[in-house]
């Protein structure tokens, strides 16, 4: 009946045809459970392997970093729609809010991971589901044989890009997003150090220098030159830092505005948008 639990089920429906509605509502679930609903039919959700966790979290630092999303990415947040009859969950999510409970407006752009042992039928069924509920985007990151990610937009033909190409989202994101970044770490950091100083207003890392060398050219000196790029790298470090929530301490700052050496501040730039800590931006 629609009120029992979920907790408990013994058998679960994967993507098979169902001939009417089944008994399950999204309130039924809780946060945590390993359930989607299709229909009102429960989705059994297993656990990710190695890889498919760690990409999961590589690309949504990817999202969460483009200037157009500021923040609102979620990993495996549920989306509730068709009366409750339907709850799904995508591996990364855009639109996220801060609210309790489920979503109710479709992300703009979804991402999932599909790895070996991939329910191909649910797999089709969930993007159906969420084109149709308002996803502008869905990207499906295919984790076996060639990396490649494949493109489904409503009204469109399947797309696919291959591992060495670009993605766009157009009124989604502002960015472009480099296949490769949303599953390796490096790609990854490259991509948000581009975000991050975009947000900013920095075009790239040569944009940072140049207004380092524009400050030595308006003081006439050399001295004033590497003074001003020094500066112009110690703010844009306090700034990313300061924009992934890291707050540092007053020995840390010191440490950071007494460094005069070129290379050891590109590299904590370089650093600052992928580390988890202060003490790890600056090592």
């Amino acid at each position: 009946m629609p009120g029992a639990p979920v907790h408990g089920i013994v058998a679960i429906m994967t993507g098979r045809p169902h001939e009417a509605p089944g008994p399950f509502r999204s309130h039924q679930i809780h946060d945590g459970d390993p359930y989607e609903l299709r229909d009102g039919h429960a989705v059994h959700c297993m656990t990710a392997g190695e890889r498919h966790g760690r990409t999961n979290l590589v690309g949504g630092r990817v999202l969460a970093s483009d200037p157009a999303v500021a923040g609102s990415v979620g990993v495996d947040v549920g989306f509730s729609f068709n009366d409750g009859k339907n709850l799904r969950a995508p591996d990364i999510s855009t639109g996220v809010g801060d609210q309790p409970g489920w979503m109710r407006t479709a992300p703009p752009l979804a991402v999932e991971y599909a790895g070996p042992g991939q329910d191909e039928v649910e797999l089709q069924a969930k993007i159906q589901e969420l084109l149709a509920a308002g996803t502008r985007y869905l990207w499906v990151v295919r984790l076996t044989g060639p990396l490649r990610v494949e493109v489904y937009t409503p009204g469109e033909p399947l797309r696919v890009v291959d591992g060495e190409g670009i993605l766009t989202a157009p009124g989604v994101l502002a960015n472009s997003v480099p296949v490769r970044s949303l599953v390796d770490e490096r790609a990854a950091n490259a991509v948000m150090l581009r975000n991050l100083l975009a947000t900013h207003g920095y075009d790239g890392l040569d944009a940072v220098r140049e207004e380092g060398r524009e400050a030595g050219r308006e003081e006439g000196r050399e001295e004033g030159r590497q003074a001003g790029e020094r500066q112009a790298q110690i703010r844009s470090i306090e700034t990313i830092l300061r924009a992934r929530g890291l707050s540092m301490t007053a020995a840390q700052l010191a440490r950071l505005q007494a460094c005069s050496d070129a290379e050891v501040l590109t590299r904590w730039l370089v650093r600052s948008a992928g580390a988890t800590s202060v003490d790890a931006a600056l090592d």
